[in-house]
């Protein structure tokens, strides 16, 4: 039987595939022209409507300039994530009777940089996973006003490390709002109406 070479086992090529323009990860820069989930929009950010929200509002500030990431912030993008935190409070309060939290995920799995305002009843169709869960009620996700801080202070955005982000993701399910520890994921799906009940 002949020897395969690297080249090929899929995978396993010097080559690198590139992304098709049509890859998931890329899915916020179609949206952000899709009149159906833009809510606001100025000269900096687009607002959009999460297409997979995880909570009852779910809201992403996006800039306009073309910022991949928290790793791509510097110092000279200050004002813009002041900017961002201030529309995201704006569209939180226009929004009442929910409290949001308004942060961003330290890895990040959409290309172009944005900010989450999200509700935080928890209560979606789309939250299915622990992933999901752990992403918006962890230190993996951090809030605007520490990135606008670490920014100040570092002149970069200083983010969780690879293995604390992995903790994170791997920490045991938990309710946000009380003690209790469910069993899998329908259980605290479950147990969440009893918040929003209240």
């Amino acid at each position: 039987m002949p020897k395969r070479s690297s080249k090929d086992v899929p995978g396993q090529g010097n080559a690198k595939k590139p992304k098709p323009s049509g890859h998931w990860a890329m899915g916020l820069l179609n949206t952000m022209k899709d009149p159906k989930y833009i809510v606001k929009t100025d000269d900096l950010v687009t607002v959009i409507k999460d297409v997979y929200p995880k909570a009852k509002f779910h809201f992403l500030v996006i800039p306009k300039e073309d910022i991949s990431n928290l790793k791509a912030v510097t110092s000279k993008h200050l004002d813009l994530l002041k900017h961002m935190e201030k529309v995201g409070g704006e569209i939180a309060g226009e929004n009442k009777g929910s409290n949001f939290k308004i942060g961003y995920h330290a890895e990040p799995s959409m290309i172009r940089l944005h900010l989450h305002v999200i509700s935080d009843d928890m209560d979606s169709v789309c939250l299915k996973n622990k992933k999901h869960w752990n992403s918006f009620t962890t230190d993996f996700f951090v809030k605007s006003e520490e990135v606008i801080k670490s920014l100040e202070d570092n002149g970069k955005v200083v983010l969780p490390s690879k293995e604390e982000c992995k903790k994170f993701m791997e920490t045991p399910l938990k309710c946000h709002k009380c003690s209790v520890i469910p069993k899998n994921m329908p259980d605290l799906k479950k147990h969440i109406l009893t918040h929003l009940e209240k």
